[in-house]
C-alpha cells in the first residue's frame, strides 16, 4: 500500500547535513500522523549522500540529468505518496514543521506554499539570507507573479511547499533548472489550483560550502521566464500603450504642426509616432503569436478568448482586411503621386505633400503586416479550424 506523503528532497553533495534532514523529517511526518517515505532524487553526489541516505532508511532515485528542476520533477514522478513534501536537505527549512502543509493538503489544497517573508507571517533567522534576496530579488519577483499571475503567495519563490500528486501531473512541469521552482507556482494560479500559504522559519543554510544558487544570473532566469509565461505583460499592455500613444499623436499631427507650451511638433515628431504606432501594432500581434505557441506547446491551459478568436477571425477576413488597408494606402500614395504630377512633378507643399506621403505608407505597412498575420495566425490554428470544417 502507497504512503500518505512522499518527503522529497534534492541532492547534490549534501553529507554534511542530509542525516540531519532526514531525522527531521521523520518528526515531521509523526507530528503529523503521516504514513510517509523520504525519497532522495540524487543529480549525482560524489560526497557519499546516497549511502548516508540509504543507511537512514531513505529511498535514493539516481537523477542523471543535472539541474535543480529535473532532479524535483523526476522525484515527484517517483513519488509513492498522495502528498509531496519538498525542500532543500541543507537545514535551511525544518522538516519537523510540515504538519500544517499535511493538513491543508488533506483539506484540498493543491499546493501549499511556506512563506519566509514577515509580509506573510513568516521569520528570516539572521544570516539565513542575503540581503540582495530579502530586500531586492524575492520582494520583486513576488510582485511580478502576484501582478501577472493572481498568485495570493507573499514569497513566491520559497523552497519549502506542499502539493498533490494529482497537481503534479496536471501541471504538466517542464523545466529543468531553477525555473522550475517558478514555473509550479505559475502553472498552479493559471490552471485555478486551490493555493495555500503556510508561514514558516528559515534557518541559516548549515553546509559549509558556498550553495549552488547564484544570485543575479538565476534571478533573472526566474524574472525571464516570468516574462515570457505572461505574454499581456511582456507584449500586448505595452504594445496596446504604445498603439494608443502613437496612434493619437499621428492623427493629430496629419491635421498639421502642434505646439505645447514653447514646444513644437511637426514632421519629425510625425515620424516618430507612427513607428510607436507600428511598434505597438506588432507587438499585439507578436502576443497574440505568443499566447498560441504558449497553448500549443503545453505551457500556459486554454484559453477560452483564444478559441473564441479562433472561431471568429478567418483567413478570407484577414485578407480581406488587411487588403483593404493596403489598398487604402496605396490610394493615398497615387493621391499624392496625381497631386505631383498636376505640377508638372514641380515642387509641393512640403508639409502637406509629406504628410500625406507618410500617411500611405503607415497604411501600407499596416495592411500588409494584418494579410501576414492572417496567414500564421490560421495556420497556427490549423487544427482548430480543420475540426470546425469537418463538423
Amino acid at each position: 500500500m502507497n504512503p500518505e506523503v512522499t518527503i522529497l528532497m534534492p541532492c547534490l553533495n549534501e553529507a554534511e547535513t542530509l542525516a540531519g534532514c532526514i531525522e527531521a523529517a521523520r518528526k515531521g511526518l509523526a507530528d503529523a500522523g503521516a504514513d510517509g517515505e523520504i525519497l532522495i532524487a540524487d543529480n549525482g553526489s560524489t560526497d557519499g549522500s546516497q549511502e548516508i541516505a540509504a543507511s537512514l532508511g531513505a529511498r535514493v532515485l539516481p537523477v542523471a540529468e543535472r539541474g535543480y528542476g529535473n532532479a524535483l520533477r523526476a522525484g515527484m514522478a517517483d513519488a509513492k505518496g498522495k502528498y509531496i513534501i519538498m525542500a532543500d536537505a541543507d537545514m535551511s527549512y525544518d522538516f519537523s514543521r510540515i504538519a500544517p502543509f499535511i493538513e491543508r493538503l488533506r483539506k484540498g489544497c493543491d499546493l501549499v506554499m511556506g512563506c519566509r517573508m514577515p509580509r506573510g507571517g513568516g521569520t528570516v533567522m539572521p544570516g539565513a539570507m542575503p540581503w540582495k534576496h530579502r530586500w531586492i530579488g524575492n520582494p520583486v519577483l513576488s510582485f511580478i507573479g502576484r501582478l501577472f499571475f493572481k498568485c495570493p503567495a507573499h514569497d513566491f519563490h520559497c523552497g519549502l511547499r506542499g502539493l498533490s500528486k494529482d497537481a503534479f501531473q496536471r501541471m504538466e512541469l517542464r523545466t529543468g533548472g531553477m525555473e522550475f521552482a517558478s514555473e509550479m507556482v505559475i502553472k498552479a494560479s493559471l490552471r485555478d489550483m486551490k493555493i495555500d500559504e503556510v508561514p514558516i522559519i528559515l534557518h541559516p543554510d548549515g553546509r559549509s560550502r558556498p550553495p549552488h544558487l547564484r544570485s543575479w544570473r538565476d534571478g533573472w532566469r526566474h524574472l525571464r521566464f516570468m516574462l515570457l509565461f505572461s505574454p499581456r505583460w511582456l507584449l500586448l499592455y505595452p504594445g496596446i500603450t504604445c498603439l494608443l500613444l502613437g496612434s493619437g499623436f499621428f492623427l493629430r499631427l496629419l491635421a498639421g504642426p502642434l505646439r505645447i507650451g514653447g514646444v513644437s511638433f511637426d514632421l519629425n515628431t510625425l515620424e516618430v509616432a507612427g513607428l510607436i504606432m507600428l511598434f505597438g501594432y506588432q507587438m499585439i500581434l507578436f502576443a497574440t503569436f505568443a499566447r498560441i505557441f504558449s497553448f500549443t506547446h503545453g505551457f500556459l491551459p486554454a484559453n477560452h478568448a483564444l478559441s473564441r478568436a479562433f472561431g471568429f477571425f478567418t483567413l478570407e477576413k484577414g485578407l480581406l482586411g488587411g487588403g483593404a488597408v493596403t489598398l487604402a494606402g496605396i490610394g493615398v500614395i497615387l493621391y499624392a503621386a496625381l497631386d505631383w504630377a498636376s505640377t508638372g512633378f514641380g515642387d509641393l507643399d512640403p508639409q502637406q505633400a509629406t504628410r500625406t506621403v507618410i500617411a500611405g505608407r503607415t497604411l501600407v505597412s499596416i495592411g500588409l503586416q494584418t494579410i501576414l498575420f492572417s496567414l500564421i495566425f490560421s495556420y497556427l490554428g490549423i487544427d482548430d479550424v480543420t475540426a470546425k470544417e469537418r463538423k
